[in-house]
């Protein structure tokens, strides 16, 4: 361990027993649990906001959150001699959940309703009226995709001579775009009565990643995207990734929905928002954006067998999405 990062630690009145390089950082054991020392680039205003919501989250004590700890003079941010920004938040050595287990699937959505739940609980205060907490929303964001899509089509359809990947493209464009379309205008008729003031907080970027699984208890980790919006998008983008892997099974879709809404109940409103979360082509959009912003001259042949599973997965996801609508 260096010198900047022991200097970080000794800001702060906690015994240190061991300390090993990680990912992200340092772990130390110490004798309050485990934790992680981070270099930070972010605000201090955005850490204020985050530590007050997660403390409130740990203190519900229904779910287990990487909270930052102040040092001995009540700072967020502990400085060493050349400037360098760390902080240091609880931490857990638990593995990645397993999108390949139903079981623990039900489990781990069962746990961001909770989540959700806790999150709707927490006051909103004035000072966290930062552009990092209020984003895009999601008619927002899908019209500025389409948008992309419609853009690259045209640049595709104007080339004389087209890569396999563009002839793929150019060739399910129609059936995506048209989705794409009608999520739009479903989203947008339910955003005419839903607005900031009744947002929610949401973890803004829930995936496997971010959720460890312990001998007893289940951990949500980073939530540098946290932010005000609507928390079905959060349940969505978790289910998309394990209904990828998956091939759309209909019968775990519903299980999953099942287990956050006997924990959350679901309203009207949060059924059609999933469902025009789902119908629209997020995926499809990914791979074009991701040709759009690289070599157009040669196009890895894993990004064309992504394009062509996209296709061959179409009908089980429209059958999942005949079911949820």
């Amino acid at each position: 361990m260096n010198e900047r990062h022991l200097e970080a630690l000794a800001q702060y009145d906690i015994a240190v027993d061991s300390v090993r390089k990680g990912r992200s950082g340092w772990i130390c054991e110490t004798g309050q649990g485990t934790m992680l020392l981070q270099e930070y680039r972010g605000t201090i205003k955005r850490l204020e906001f985050e530590t007050q919501v997660l403390g409130q989250v740990r203190q519900s004590g229904l779910l287990q959150v990487d909270d930052y700890i102040r040092t001995t003079q009540g700072e967020l941010i502990s400085l060493s001699e050349d400037g360098t920004r760390h902080t240091l938040k609880h931490w857990y050595t638990g593995r990645e959940c397993n999108i390949r287990d139903h079981r623990e699937m039900r489990q781990v959505v069962g746990k961001i309703a909770i989540l959700h739940q806790v999150l709707k609980k927490i006051p909103l205060k004035e000072e966290w009226n930062l552009g990092s907490i209020v984003v895009e929303t999601a008619r927002q964001e899908m019209e500025r995709h389409s948008q992309e899509l419609k853009r690259a089509r045209n640049f595709m359809k104007s080339k004389r001579r087209k890569t396999d990947f563009e002839r793929c493209a150019l060739s399910n464009f129609s059936m995506f775009f048209e989705q794409a379309r009608q999520a739009v205008e479903g989203m947008g008729h339910l955003s005419q009565d839903f607005d900031t003031v009744s947002s929610c907080l949401c973890h803004g970027d829930l995936d496997q990643h971010h959720i460890l699984i312990e001998e007893k208890s289940v951990a949500v980790i980073e939530y540098h995207k946290m932010h005000l919006g609507d928390q079905m998008r959060d349940l969505y983008h978790f289910v998309r990734k394990v209904m990828e892997k998956h091939e759309w099974d209909q019968e775990l879709g519903l299980e999953l929905l099942t287990a956050y809404d006997r924990m959350n109940p679901l309203t009207d409103r949060d059924r059609e928002s999933l469902y025009y979360l789902f119908l629209y082509p997020e995926k499809y959009w990914k791979q074009i954006n991701f040709y759009m912003n690289a070599n157009k001259v040669w196009i890895p042949a894993r990004n064309l067998e992504k394009l062509k599973n996209l296709e061959i997965q179409a009908e089980q996801r429209n059958r999942f999405l005949s079911i949820i609508k």
